[in-house]
């Protein structure tokens, strides 16, 4: 049997990475970590964990503990935080007996910062990269991008702190973050021709499968409904980057298309809140992830069923004499 710590259990990413795991045919153990004690995490998983918070000074003390006392074999970050956190600390998780699913540490820092990875892009001539500026005046902004356009944090997720900006009485309220906090770029395309293709990718180059949804999002920034699409419209640009950046394991790339082709949103190096809705379609990445950290062995195209999903509110009910699923 392998043990499985998930950690951020409590969020939509670390959940969806526990259903998924729950629905493969491999005999785990799944341990599920949160720093919320009475969140519905324990109800996806075999040993529930309470959490420090990740900048805690004793956090990583209470990971490798807690890796060493219940024999973890993998561990998967359900959290961006806990992704930097462990970036810094891989060869410490590893000597506690674990394996981290962990992309390369290179594109993890440089997708930290929207604005360094945009560099990136930039200079090595990808056509997907979309024109981005620090410039701090509203008039040179308007002429190259026209109104409105966007103030994007160059650190975030999720389509969090977007500011949209359609006046100069809008503009004047974040000059001062554009720059240290904030980027600058036109608006690609609309929210109808949003895409967010999985890779699973193997550190060289390529990649061994790939699911792509046409998605629309919440307010909270997450996939709220989803249909299967073809990747085919993405394939050269998704091979492209594959190329540059070698990623390697789970990596989700953000799409819009336009007059222009298709352009690259961002990379998330790592398992996305869509992850569920990819596994109830046969696209499970986090089983591909046991048999491909633990085992080395790189999956097989699965066979991808096609529909669509809509995410709702639901409840999840703890009997204080047992479980209601």
């Amino acid at each position: 049997m392998k043990k499985i710590l998930v950690s951020g259990a409590s969020g939509i990413v670390g959940y969806g990475i526990l259903r998924s795991l729950r629905k493969s045919a491999q005999n785990l153990q799944l341990i599920g970590s949160s720093i919320y004690h009475d969140s519905v995490a324990q109800g996806f998983c075999d040993i529930f964990a309470l959490a420090p918070p990740t900048n805690d000074a004793g956090y990583m003390e209470w990971l490798c503990a807690t890796i060493s006392k219940h024999q973890i074999d993998l561990v998967i970050p359900g959290i961006e935080i806990d992704l930097y956190k462990w970036i810094d600390h891989l060869p410490e998780i590893e000597r506690h007996g674990a394996r981290a699913v962990m992309n390369r540490p290179e594109l993890v820092r440089l997708c930290k910062d929207k604005w360094a990875f945009y560099q990136s892009l930039q200079a090595a001539g990808m056509p997907c990269a979309i024109d981005s500026s620090l410039d701090n005046s509203f008039e040179t902004l308007v002429a190259a991008y026209g109104l409105p356009f966007l103030l994007k944090p160059r650190r975030g997720f999720g389509s969090k702190g977007i500011v949209r900006v359609d006046s100069a009485e809008t503009f004047e309220q974040h000059r001062h973050a554009i720059g240290p906090v904030l980027m600058a770029q036109p608006i690609i395309g609309d929210n109808e021709h949003e895409f967010t293709t999985s890779a699973f990718c193997d550190g060289k180059g390529g990649y061994h499968a790939d699911l792509t949804l046409r998605r629309k999002l919440s307010k909270d920034g997450f996939t709220e409904k989803a249909e299967v699409v073809s990747s085919t419209p993405f394939n050269a640009t998704l091979s492209a980057l594959c190329q540059r950046f070698s990623p390697v394991g789970p990596t989700n790339f953000q799409f819009r298309t336009c007059t222009e082709g298709v352009k690259l949103l961002e990379i998330n190096p790592r398992i996305s809140s869509s992850t569920s809705i990819r596994t109830a379609f046969g696209y499970n990445e986090s089983a591909m992830s046991v048999d491909f950290f633990l085992s080395q062995k790189p999956p097989a195209p699965p066979a991808i069923r096609r529909g669509h999903a809509v995410r709702y509110i639901e409840e999840h009910i703890f009997y204080d004499d047992s479980i209601h699923l």
